[in-house]
């Protein structure tokens, strides 16, 4: 009898491969993504391993999915059920099965009054429920983006307030990591397998790598030199051992391979207007163009 219920369990594990194989291929074959609503302005997307692909939103605070294949991103994360407002940087851990997302609030637009609060959020990253909520220590700065450590550490940066905050496995409140003047207009975060931070600079089009201390503090920051200047980066996720990918809101998106304190820059595809964020499905990188759509891009470059 257990000879037959593990030749059947493996069985149901074969099948599950291959309907996540399937879903991830047909993935692959989008040349774009759209969101079916207006005037979302969004600003970042991430994707899962099953090939789903989720957008934040600056102007109404919803989260949308496309579903594994679907070439259209529809409301899933209603900002009025989540208390969501003003959307930023959105990213998938399959690890820990979370969705993290950096809220704002508005700011008092148009002199209205300032609504909701600039904190880290995750969201259970398959149901969309609610996990919890980390406000950040002032309301002064931007929720930028994020990324997670291979320890289960969120890094999140702080834009116009030129510092990174981290969130502590097991935490429940974020703490600042570093604060620095060459931080100015802080924006994509990233780790490699060197276990250093590297983050980007939107206005200075600069990037820096921040060792990690044995304890957990930051070490000291080095600029890396890059092979050819970088204009307005923006999104930035890791995507090797030595490499990252980058979205440029001087329309592009490049490959960066760091060796030692250089990067070696390789455009992949120019002419994207107003390119914000950068996620990778399978073979394809989808590239946040316009602040409404994800146009494909191949990747790696065959």
């Amino acid at each position: 009898m257990r000879i037959v219920r593990q030749t059947v369990n493996r069985l149901l594990l074969a099948v599950a491969a291959v309907a996540s194989l399937s879903a991830l291929v047909r993935a692959q074959d989008r040349k774009e993504v759209t969101i079916n609503d207006t005037g979302t302005q969004a600003e970042n997307l991430t994707s899962s391993q099953d090939g789903s692909v989720y957008f934040g939103s600056t102007a109404k605070g919803t989260i949308y999915r496309a579903a594994p294949g679907a070439s259209q991103a529809e409301p899933w994360i209603q900002a009025s059920a989540a208390g969501l407002t003003n959307v930023l940087g959105v990213l998938a851990d399959d690890k820990t099965n979370t969705l993290w997302v950096c809220q704002n609030n508005t700011g008092g637009r148009g002199g209205a009054p300032v609504v909701g609060q600039t904190a880290l959020r995750s969201f259970d990253l398959k149901s969309g429920a609610a996990k919890a909520t980390y406000p950040f220590p002032t309301n002064g700065g931007v929720c930028n983006d994020m990324a997670v450590a291979g320890n289960g550490t969120v890094y999140v940066t702080e834009s116009f307030s030129n510092r990174i905050h981290r969130l502590k496995p097991g935490a429940t409140a974020l703490d600042i990591w570093l604060t620095d003047p060459k931080f100015a207009g802080i924006d994509g975060v990233a780790l490699l397998a060197d276990g250093a931070v590297y983050v980007n600079t939107f206005f200075a089009g600069e990037v820096f790598r921040i060792p990690v201390n044995p304890d957990g503090s930051a070490g000291t920051m080095l600029k890396i030199e890059t092979s050819m200047p970088l204009t307005r980066p923006d999104g930035l996720r890791t995507v090797g051992p030595q490499t990252l990918i980058q979205a440029e809101g001087g329309g592009r998106v490049a490959e960066l391979t760091i060796k030692d304190n250089r990067a070696e820059v390789r455009v992949l595809r120019e002419g994207l207007t107003g390119a914000t964020g950068v996620t990778v499905a399978g073979d394809t990188a989808l590239v946040l163009v316009e602040r409404a759509k994800a146009v494909a891009v191949p990747y790696p470059p065959k």
